[in-house]
Order: structure tokens, then sequence, then C-alpha cells
């Protein structure tokens, strides 16, 4: 144990021990990565000293790395200070969570607010004078940068968890059973630094995502305290958007499902959010992935205006009950001309998945 304030350090004993050590964002080890205006994105604190370098520096040209969760959110607020943002990303599609087809969706979205794309290449290096970083050099080309944000990812900060011979994942993350105990007797784990359990592929599965996070929270301290509570798994279930554009996704993808061999049908609708004659109706996408034969859900992604993302919630919670897309289709779902066409986009591409079963 160290000490905060005099940095004494030092043993001491416990009856239980939680280990909630978090994630940290990724820095990739390439020249000058350790510049003045490179920043990663993790925590509220993060973001405060992005911010606080903005209001101070002023910067004109921002460049992105990564296409995640975290740079589409930060390329929209640079746009709206009024940057000129560009955005790097290795993999041939932003938001990599998604299939191809729905990150296209998603490309595009980023394109229509003024965001520049640089698609399938890869981050080198970065110029940097006196100490700032001054461009960011990919394998295809050299990007000015006043302001650099990493949005590629977090790994498990589980470095205290590993030198104590606690076992870990495939991806870092403290392994725990369903109660958050660790296989040392004592010691639980809950939060980042963890690995869950995906209840579709019924594989361990790694996700930083706070709503995560508190659920595993809430069942490690009730069985510290002497209670008895589970956390049974996820889905990896999320949600963001880019300014007017809502995305979403649940469950398991199609590379996903290849990588695993399982046989699989796909439905991917076009619709509208609200009634088409209802004032601000726009269009929402969902596409819907189901197992062959049985007709299982397996997955879903949602990409459209206001009111799209939040239907992804019915698929996750139908991914939670184990539902076909046979018994999706007579979901009592609400309906009125302000929220929904009378077919709920969602219902609508599970009836088109479930004829292909």
């Amino acid at each position: 144990m160290r000490q905060i304030d005099s940095g004494r350090v030092g043993w001491e004993p416990f009856d239980q021990l939680l280990i909630a050590t978090g994630a940290s964002p990724f820095f990739p080890d390439v020249p000058g990565g350790d510049a003045q205006g490179i920043h990663g994105l993790s925590t509220l604190q993060s973001g405060i000293e992005v911010r606080k370098a903005i209001d101070q520096d002023s910067p004109q040209r921002a460049v992105i790395v990564g296409g995640g969760y975290i740079g589409l959110e930060m390329a929209e607020a640079l746009v709206l200070r009024g940057m000129e943002v560009s955005l790097v990303e290795k993999m041939p599609q932003v938001m990599g969570t998604l299939d191809p087809d729905m990150g296209a969706l998603v490309s595009e979205a980023l394109r229509d607010i003024g965001v520049a794309l640089y698609l399938g290449e890869s981050l080198e290096s970065f110029d940097v004078r006196r100490g700032r970083v001054q461009a960011v050099v990919t394998d295809q080309r050299t990007l000015p940068a006043d302001l650099v944000i990493l949005g590629l990812g977090v790994r498990p900060n589980s470095t205290l968890a590993a030198e104590a011979e606690i076992p870990l994942g495939e991806k870092g993350g403290i392994r725990v059973n369903e109660r958050m105990q660790t296989a040392v007797e004592g010691v639980w784990a809950a939060g980042d630094c963890v690995e869950s359990f995906h209840l579709v592929s019924r594989r361990p599965f790694y996700v930083a995502l706070g709503t995560v996070a508190n659920k595993q929270g809430r069942v490690a301290g009730i069985n510290l305290g002497g209670g008895y509570a589970t956390f049974p798994g996820v889905v990896g279930t999320a949600v963001s958007k880019v300014c007017a554009v809502e995305v979403a996704r649940t469950g398991l993808q199609e590379a996903e499902l290849q990588r695993l061999g399982w046989e699989y049908v796909s439905a991917k609708i076009d619709s509208k959010t609200r009634v088409g004659y209802y004032p601000n109706a726009g269009p929402i996408t969902v596409k819907v992935l189901a197992e062959r034969d049985s007709g299982r859900l397996l997955g879903g992604q949602i990409v459209g205006i206001e009111g799209a993302a939040k239907r992804i919630d019915v698929l996750a919670t139908a991914l939670h009950a184990g539902f076909t897309v046979q018994e999706m289709i007579h979901l009592d779902l609400s309906y009125a001309p302000p929220y929904s066409p009378v077919w709920d986009p969602v219902l609508i591409a599970a009836r088109q998945a479930a004829a292909l079963v």
C-alpha cells in the first residue's frame, strides 16, 4: 500500500479486498507520443483537461485518432467549437462494433458535418516542435494538428492483480465469477478492470462501460457486505450520436458470428422514427441478426435521427430473454404518431428476419 500524502509504502492486512482499478486510455508507442497537445480521454478529469487546453490555446486544426465512441463524440464536440476536424481510423470503417453497411451510415454522418475521414490508415508518429505536437503522421499522409485526441479504446488496469498472481482473461481483464469473486479467496473485483460474460456467445467478453461497471460494483458491494447477489453477464449494448444522427448496437455482429461459425440470417430495413405525416419524422435503419433455423435473436444495430437509438433497448431486452424473431413480432409495443409508425421499425426488422429463418 502506498499512502498518497506521504508516499510511504507498507503492508495492510485485510479480510476482504475489492479491486476496482478501472481502465486507462491506450497510448500508442510511437515517436512523439508524449508531446503537449496530445490527449487521451476516458475520465471526467481528462475531459476537463481537454476543455481547458482548447480554451487556453484556441487550436484550429484537430486530429482524432480512432473511430470508436470517443472519437465520434469528440468529432461532434470539436466541430461545434468551430475547428477543422480530421479523423484517422486504421480499419476501413468507423464504429468497428457495427457491421460495415451500418458503419458506412455513420461515416456519411461524419462527413455531413464536415469531418474529414481517413479510413484504412495507421498512425505512425507525431511531428513535434519544441515539445508540442504539430502533425499526425499516418502510413499515407501527414495531417497538420494543433490538438490531437486519442480515441483508441481503453485497457484494463489489471497490473496489481497480475502481480498478485490473480488470473486474467484473454483481454487482460481480471477473471471473476458471477458474484465478482476472483480466484483468490477474499479478493473481489468489479468495473472496467474485470472480464465480463457475454450472454449471447456464452463466452468471456471485455467491455468498459459505465452501465456495466455500476451493476458489477453493486453486486460486489452486496456480497462484500454479507449478502448474496450475482451479475449474470452482458449483451454489449451501447449508444452514441454524431450531431443529429444516433447510433446503437447490441448483441453480436456479423464478424463475430462468422468467427464463431454460427449460421445466421440478416435483415435490414429503412423506416421512419415517427408516422410519416407527423412533423420531424425522419429516417431510421434497423438491422437484425438471427440464428438460422431456430430464429433466435443474436444482435441488432440502429442508425437514425432523434428517437432512433433508445429503440435498441427493445432488442437488448429480447436478447436477455432469449426471444426468437418470431416471438418479437407479437410484442405489444406502444404506438402514437409522435413516437412510432403502427409497426415499430424494430418489429418490421424482426418480421423480415423471421421470413428468412
